[in-house]
């Protein structure tokens, strides 16, 4: 008698008389119109009355063979389900007055019929249908069923039906988490009970003695319309709105990230409560949406694809992918979580990389080829280049050039930083190629279009070019770039040439003024230079249309020369002076030539201040007359122009014949021993021959 009372005091078969049973979802969905039209045809009923008095009579006679307690449950009000069993009532003490109590209860009680759960199935109160179900299952299952009409497949035909409208209202959760969430809970609940009644079962009865429907089995069949819905949903493209220029690849790619952000996120805000958390709700959705996407991805890559689409397909598997479905701050600390990898295996993502990238590299070549031979057809062509403020331009080719490079970079680093920087390097390999055409394209025009009638303008044009490349360079490039070092020097080659062409015929015109100096032997000093300074200025004022940077380079360029020339005069042993006076004399003239040179070189724009003491040094040593202060004086000139040498000295000495051939070895001497140990600095004297 002591074994039967724990049966006992868990309560008789059935739902309690005084339970609302689904409370608050079922008053809900009370009139609400069916979404699973899918029905049955209801079997035979059993005469229930006949067959529950003898199972009464057969339990009185047996209370240990009644059926087995009812493990079915309600949704409170706060949507969980609860166990219904009844537990003893109060003031009945002792066996006797609890089988009383027991025998009592299971008189008043019958079994539901299966027209019943029909009912409640037509009225969608699928947790009540559940519960009421599981009794049926059970009392059939029991000894219970001897004489009862209702049969295994009876139940089993309306599990189908229950089991098609559960399952057809989890596949539609998406939507139905917004739009009817009261049913989609009724769905979760019957689930929930048909997973805690295999549950229960499983732990009852040994593996071996498996009954052909229990376990059911149901959250297998939930993982199952999971996937299916995942599937259904990523595959159905209607619902993207179409964007312009996609291709089909694109555009699919934009349907499945989309709608894996969207839905996941209806999974954490409706979806994942309505679940315990053994079901792992979240976990399962994204695992399924990523792994659609990721075999999707994967197929894509071993496809042939246009070089846009692998250009999407890699900035989604690194880029868009696994940082936009992060910016959703619930969402981002859900799929921490769960890690949900790559799209693409790494083997296949880099393949695609380096398609990619030499794709890119081969359309950037091509273009920037393209583009200079555009240039060198503008330069043909009988017009005078554009100006921008007061320069002329011809800045297409350098804003083509550097807007692809930039862009290029651009690209590949919104896929990956890695990526970026490949192709980066690639590049920085590309453009010094580039320069070198450019260069030779330059050094081609310079030489045949002499007779163009804009030929300086263009020359002029494409100098002021260089500087965008330049100035983009510096910015860019690593000092340690070994490209940056190339690039440079082909810019300067281009930019000297220029200056050649453009200072030729200058240099041209000065070279018989110079020596009208020698020719004088300095009479007249004042109004050669002045010839000289006239002559320069003329051709300064159309170099004003270079930019800034190369204007200042020029006029650079002709101070040295203008000083350089002077001094070539000094060393040509055309003059010879033998008394201090006539030495004194040419150094006044020297000092005044000199001193205009420096205000008009500066007065034009001329930073080249380290030229201003060399004609005031030499007009010292000239006239001087002490040997120690002379000695003084050439090292410092050594000093501040470390590159003189003693064939320069000696011939510049020749002016100053009163000197003894010991007193100009000893000055000669002196130089040696002072330049020695000189660092090198600007270059003067190097580029002065001496006869």
């Amino acid at each position: 008698m002591m074994k039967m009372l724990p049966f006992f005091q868990s309560g008789p078969i059935g739902i309690r008389n005084g339970s609302e049973s689904c409370i608050g979802v079922n008053r809900q969905l009370e009139n609400r119109s069916t979404s699973v039209p899918e029905q049955v045809p209801a079997c035979p009923e059993p005469s229930g009355d006949e067959i529950w008095s003898r199972d009464q009579e057969k339990m009185s006679e047996r209370p240990e063979a009644a059926c087995r307690p009812s493990r079915a449950s309600s949704i409170t009000s706060n949507g969980s389900c609860t166990s219904a069993g009844d537990s003893p009532e109060k003031g009945k003490k002792g066996i006797k007055g609890i089988l009383t109590s027991a025998l009592k209860k299971i008189k008043k009680i019958k079994p539901p019929s299966v027209k019943q759960v029909m009912e409640l199935l037509e009225e969608q109160k699928l947790c009540d249908a559940t519960q009421q179900l599981i009794v049926l299952e059970k009392s059939l299952s029991s000894k219970c069923e001897e004489g009862m009409n209702t049969s295994h497949q009876d139940i089993e035909s309306v599990y189908e039906v229950l089991k098609h409208k559960v399952f057809t209202i989890l596949k539609d959760s998406m939507l139905l988490a917004k739009t009817n969430p009261e049913l989609l809970q009724q769905a979760v609940e019957a689930l929930k009970e048909q997973e805690k009644e295999d549950q229960n079962y499983t732990s009852e009865n040994p593996p071996d003695q498996n009954i052909h429907f229990r376990p059911r089995k149901w959250k297998e069949l939930w993982m199952a319309t999971v996937k299916e819905s995942v599937e259904t949903r990523m595959k159905d493209t209607s619902h993207t709105a179409r964007t312009e220029n996609l291709s089909t690849v694109g555009q699919n790619l934009l349907h499945m990230g989309k709608t894996m952000k969207e839905d996941l996120t209806v999974v954490v805000k409706y979806i994942k409560q309505l679940y315990p958390p053994e079901f792992n709700v979240f976990s399962t959705y994204a695992e399924l949406y990523h792994n659609y996407f990721a075999s999707q991805a994967k197929k894509n890559a071993e496809s042939h694809l246009e070089d846009k689409d692998i250009y999407l397909l890699l900035s989604w598997v690194h880029n868009i992918y696994p940082k936009d479905m992060r910016k959703d701050h619930v969402l981002a600390e859900e799929l921490e979580k769960v890690k949900l990898g790559s799209l693409l295996p790494s083997s296949l993502s880099n393949d695609l990389e380096n398609k990619y990238l030499d794709s890119e590299e081969a359309t950037i070549k091509n273009s920037l080829s393209k583009c200079l031979d555009k240039e060198i057809q503008r330069w043909k062509e009988d017009k005078e280049p554009e100006k921008l403020n007061g320069h002329f331009q011809s800045e297409l080719l350098a804003i083509f050039v550097i807007q692809s490079i930039y862009s290029g970079q651009k690209r590949a680093k919104d896929i990956s930083a890695a990526v970026g920087e490949e192709l980066s390097h690639r590049l920085w390999k590309e453009l010094p190629a580039f320069l070198k055409s450019y260069r030779d394209a330059f050094e081609d025009f310079k030489e045949k279009g002499k007779k163009h009638r804009y030929y300086k303008p263009i020359i002029i044009a494409n100098i002021n070019n260089c500087w965008n490349f330049r100035d983009y360079t510096e910015k860019n490039m690593a000092e340690k770039d070994d490209n940056k070092a190339g690039i440079l020097s082909t810019l300067g080659d281009i930019e000297n040439s220029g200056f050649d062409v453009l200072l030729q015929q200058l240099f041209a015109q000065l070279k018989p003024i110079y020596k009208k100096f020698t020719e004088n032997k300095w009479d007249s000093s004042n109004e050669i230079m002045n010839e000289i300074i006239k002559t320069t200025s003329k051709h300064i004022s159309d170099f004003q249309t270079l930019k800034d940077p190369f204007y200042h380079a020029i006029v650079e360029k002709i101070h040295t020369r203008l000083v350089k020339d002077y001094i070539v005069r000094l060393l040509k042993r055309k003059v010879s002076l033998k008394t201090p006076a006539q030495q004194q004399n040419l150094a006044q003239h020297i000092s005044k030539n000199a001193a205009d040179l420096e205000a008009f070189c500066t007065s034009n724009g001329s930073q080249a201040t380290w030229l201003n003491s060399a004609l005031p040094k030499l007009a010292e040593i000239i006239r001087l007359q002490d040997l120690g202060a002379i000695k003084i004086e050439v090292a410092t000139l050594a000093t501040t122009y470390p590159d003189i040498r003693k064939r320069h000295l000696e011939a510049f000495l020749y002016i100053k014949a009163n000197l003894s051939r010991g007193e100009l070895k000893s000055i000669l001497g002196y130089l040696a021993d002072s330049t020695a140990s000189t660092p090198p600095g600007a270059s003067l004297f190097s580029n002065i021959n001496v006869s």
